[in-house]
């Protein structure tokens, strides 16, 4: 018989599945309540408010958790509570953490070249170099399929990104080549381009081609904090810096909010370096207006 903890462990994971939400939100959920639990070796239906604050002043002033980490714990007790025990009134009054708004770590374009050549396994760059050149979160490239690919209009399907929201994102010839390497290379079984160990119908683990990016960072002696995801800030910047504009840049990324693809204005040097300093205008036609 199953104990009451995993009981409502079981009733987290098939709330979390009804509600749609991806499967890192989900495992991070799940770590974040089994850690609530084990820290008070109790289930989460025998405990209330005073244990909720209490564990997360715990994790902020004892283990010295990070506020986007602090965030995702506030996140998983709020679901677990409101939805799962259904006693929202635990939660309610529990605030959510600010987590500052740092920019975004952006690679030059040499190198994301660099990196990218740094990568010895097939399989490994040919994901990456999809993450950058069309600018995949890093799951969305795990997942990719033959079918996704469209060479005659030049466009990759993204099915089922953030949000359940599939987009169409441009497919770069270069990008075209490398894929064709790697299937003349690997020949996949299945519609899958990138299968995972489990055979057909799986695809290679994300955190599979963060430790290749991490070890090629290492082997280029870069100093930056690199990630898959520093590809796609990478790319948007590289974007705007070409001239993209910002609406088109939100539509490829798949962000729901504009201001949230505006933060890359804030990172591409020649962006700002091609904004003019009213100081210039003054006393000129273009400054007529203002006033």
């Amino acid at each position: 018989m199953k104990t009451t903890n995993e009981s409502i462990r079981d009733r987290m994971v098939a709330d979390l599945e009804l509600a749609g939400y991806s499967p890192s939100t989900m495992q991070a959920y799940l770590r974040c309540s089994d850690r609530f639990a084990e820290h008070y070796m109790r289930s989460p239906g025998e405990l209330g408010e005073t244990e909720v604050r209490c564990f997360l002043l715990h994790q902020l002033k004892v283990r010295g958790v990070k506020p986007a980490s602090l965030k995702m714990y506030v996140g998983a007790l709020r679901f677990l509570y409101s939805r799962t025990l259904g006693r929202p009134e635990v939660v309610e009054s529990v605030p959510w953490p600010k987590v500052p708004k740092s920019l975004p770590v952006v690679l030059s374009g040499s190198e994301v070249e660099q990196v990218l050549q740094a990568i010895t396994s097939l399989i490994h760059r040919t994901i990456l170099t999809a993450a950058y050149g069309a600018g995949l979160r890093i799951s969305e490239a795990c997942r990719l399929a033959s079918s996704d690919i469209d060479s005659k209009r030049m466009v990759i399907h993204v099915r089922e990104g953030k949000r359940k929201k599939d987009r169409y994102v441009m497919l770069s010839e270069r990008l075209l080549l490398l894929l064709r390497e790697y299937w003349k290379a690997a020949r996949p079984p299945g519609d899958s381009l990138f299968p995972g160990s489990g055979g057909e119908g799986t695809f290679v683990s994300p955190d599979t081609i963060r430790g290749a990016l991490r070890r090629a960072v290492k082997a280029c002696g870069l100093s930056k904090r690199v990630t898959p995801h520093t590809l796609r800030h990478s790319f948007a910047t590289h974007l705007l810096e070409s001239g993209a504009d910002l609406r088109t840049i939100q539509v490829v990324l798949g962000h729901a909010s504009i201001r949230t693809t505006t933060r890359y204005t804030h990172v591409s040097k020649q962006h700002v370096a091609r904004t003019k300093s009213p100081l210039d205008l003054i006393g000129t036609e273009e400054g007529e207006a203002l006033g």
